[in-house]
């Protein structure tokens, strides 16, 4: 079956939300696993570290081979590596250390799909404007993990945590059977011969440096590092959120915590597309500056929430989702649109794996300051968690607006 070149985003779009399925499991079940596992707050938040660590380990080698091979075949190794990870935490965690091994294992399966996902659309699209197929992929971030949510919810309410996980393993596999079934094969092969990948390939510091030299891309490496950070551990702990607002109001939400969650993620999606519209029309540098001083200040208004009403609650954790969501495409299609040609695998490379490793630090620094601040059971350690974790996109912005970086508008 063949498809023309702006066929295959749709395509990319179904089969990126089914790999993101697995994505916010392990937040549904944390509470849960926290109770039987007998974890502290720590030990809960390395384990949503675990799952960025393994993508960290993974994206410089999948993003070296899409500069080698079709990025096709990269996408497929990793939606059976995720299909696996999610099979093991059903099946064979038992306690701390073997979740985190299998979280890894789910993290270094997204790695093989998520960028190299975006690589199978710019290499394949010919005509249109690429940015906005890009914002469409970014977005859709939102629609996998929004689902997610969901999805997790339903089964953990009916079924219990080990089917989550089982039954989750479906969405990556999905997106396995969609690339390989719907997306061709490049005509032309980038590699012929062997494929000899050294460890300078796997980590090209000498190219890393001339992304970094450009102080365009960097802005947008490093921003979309805070972003990610404060993205991350929002996610992971906002299911808990919800519940320890239950508690304290003492009245129940008008729909369940996961489902919550779900709800919020999907309003990103939206946001993230009309962003990238508002940014190519102001600026990309400063409108990543104005979403990220907004998202700082509705996530800590939503942390001092709690006892409140549940709209209010609810209106606020939708509006840090929006603003936390708001600038995600524009920092990758800026990166994108900024790097050399021939280094721009080596960018994309190291703009994931400088944002997910703010994806691994978020969740366990918000989990440690919720242990050195109190205790889960504590709204002035809520609050001071949200604060570790917005306050990398403000001193983000003051440095980078120190340097010049917001003052000349990327178009």
């Amino acid at each position: 079956m063949r498809f023309r070149s702006s066929g295959y985003t749709p395509l990319m779009l179904m089969a990126q939300t089914g790999a993101l399925l697995g994505f916010a499991c392990y937040a549904v079940v944390l509470t849960t696993l926290q109770e039987e596992w007998q974890l502290s707050n720590l030990e809960s938040g390395l384990i949503a570290s675990a799952f960025f660590f393994g993508y960290m380990l993974t994206v410089p080698l999948a993003t070296a081979l899409t500069d080698r091979v079709d990025a096709r075949k990269v996408y497929l190794v990793g939606g059976l590596l995720a299909t696996c990870g999610l099979l093991g935490m059903a099946f064979f965690a038992f306690n701390f250390w073997t979740a985190l091994i299998f979280m890894a294992m789910n993290g270094a399966g997204l790695a093989g799909t998520y960028m190299p996902g975006l690589k199978i659309l710019s290499d394949r699209i010919e005509t249109g404007d690429l940015t906005r197929h890009i914002a469409f992929y970014t977005a859709f971030f939102g629609i996998g993990t929004g689902f997610s949510y969901l999805c997790s919810g339903w089964i953990l309410n009916g079924l219990g945590w080990h089917y989550v996980f089982g039954i989750i393993a479906l969405g990556p596999f999905s997106a396995f059977l969609i690339v390989l079934l719907l997306i061709p094969s490049l005509q032309h092969e980038k590699w012929k011969g062997p494929i000899n990948i050294r460890l300078h390939d796997i980590f090209p510091v000498d190219k890393w440096k001339l992304v970094l030299q450009d102080k365009n891309a960097s802005g947008f490496i490093f921003g979309y590092t805070a972003h990610s950070l404060e993205l991350f551990a929002s996610r992971s702990w906002i299911v808990a959120f919800f519940a320890f607002c239950t508690v304290v109001t003492g009245e129940t939400f008008f729909l369940a915590a996961t489902t919550l969650a779900g709800v919020i993620n999907f309003f990103g999606v939206p946001s993230s597309i009309l962003g990238n519209e508002i940014a190519l029309r102001i600026g990309r540098q400063k409108w990543v500056c104005i979403v990220m001083l907004t998202s700082a200040v509705l996530g800590i208004l939503l942390a001092c929430s709690t006892g409140q009403s549940w709209w209010l609650i609810f209106a606020l954790a939708s509006g840090h989702a929006i603003f936390i969501m708001a600038d995600s495409s524009t920092l990758t299609a800026g990166l994108v649109m900024s790097a050399k040609e021939n280094i721009k695998g080596a960018a994309m490379g190291l703009h994931s794996l400088m944002g997910f490793a703010g994806g691994l630090l978020g969740p366990a620094i918000f989990g440690f300051v919720l242990d050195i601040s109190g205790s889960r059971a504590s709204q002035t350690s809520w609050v001071w968690a949200y604060v570790a974790v917005v306050i990398w996109g403000v001193l983000f912005v003051i440095y980078e607006r120190r340097n010049g970086w917001g003052s000349k508008a990327s178009r």
